[in-house]
């Protein structure tokens, strides 16, 4: 059997969200399920926690949030292992070590705790791109099925493993992988001529570059169509325009333009902020 997919629930509706990604993700990769919810220690610090019965009341809130979740993903993925997890600990560092050795790691855009109007909460920036397995982020649920998997592609090591997630994806979603590989125009003298010429041949090259990167990855996944976009600007209006006809996005946690000891990039952290459905984050297994 395959690694297990693990879930963050706390009641919320973009938890609710990604439970039924997670469970739909665990049915496809016919893999077990653990449900995580995090009872974080300080819960009885607070004055009003002293009253009597809180204690009992708050346990039963935390179990309530997880036997749901149980009976929610059991109703979309019938057949599937489900186990349920309740935790003490911070809510980050709790589902951080409670993912090791798994598939993946979903959890919600924003939580019980998050501000109105935010996109993506602590929680999600806690862990996308600083947990060793690939992180998905899920905002809302998922209507339509365009059975394609988006992924960003610069040739760095980061985006090989968003690469090698995204054909995992697409492959028991029987889908196809839409890999984007974007660049910046390089500055040109305002006095220099022939830039019609220069241009085009920027472009082609460019072009031709991501068509050789790419080619080793048609030939070790034969089984998964592959389809390339070659796009001169900044790789983030591609991705979410990309994103609005995918199944899921997937990214490096850094590029090759990353800041050296940075764990997440500025790309991975705008597409998580503007991408139209779930995110997965992948960070290069350690070696």
């Amino acid at each position: 059997m395959s690694r297990e997919i693990v879930v963050g629930v706390d009641g919320s509706k973009p938890a609710t969200a990604a439970l039924e990604w997670a469970a739909e993700d665990a049915r496809r990769r016919g893999t077990a399920l653990r449900i995580v919810h995090v009872r974080e220690p300080w819960a009885h610090t607070y004055p009003f926690h002293a009253i009597e019965g809180f204690a009992q009341s708050y346990s039963e809130f935390c179990e309530g949030v997880l036997a749901a979740a149980a009976d929610r993903a059991r109703e979309i993925a019938p057949g599937v292992e489900i186990t349920t997890d309740l935790a003490e600990g911070t809510v980050v560092e709790t589902l951080r070590a409670r993912s090791v050795g798994a598939a993946a790691l979903v959890v919600g855009s924003r939580g019980m705790g998050g501000f109105s109007g935010l996109i993506l909460g602590s929680v999600g920036l806690g862990l996308a791109g600083h947990t060793e397995v690939p992180v998905v982020v899920v905002r809302k649920p998922q209507r339509n099925k365009y059975h394609e998997v988006v992924v960003g592609f610069d040739g760095s090591l980061h985006s090989e493993a968003a690469l090698e997630f995204a054909f995992e994806e697409a492959r028991v979603r029987r889908g196809r992988v839409h890999a984007v590989y974007a660049w910046e125009m390089p500055v040109l003298s305002p006095f220099a001529v022939g830039y019609g010429a220069a241009l085009e041949e920027i472009f082609d090259n460019e072009r031709r570059a991501a068509r050789l990167r790419l080619a080793p990855w048609r030939d070790k996944h034969p089984d998964v169509p592959l389809v390339e976009t070659a796009v001169c600007g900044h790789p983030v209006p591609a991705l979410a325009d990309a994103s609005l006809v995918a199944d899921l996005v997937v990214v490096g946690s850094r590029g090759l333009g990353g800041v050296r000891g940075a764990l997440i990039g500025s790309v991975s952290h705008a597409v998580l902020h503007r991408a139209h459905c779930p995110v997965a984050v992948v960070r290069p297994r350690e070696r």
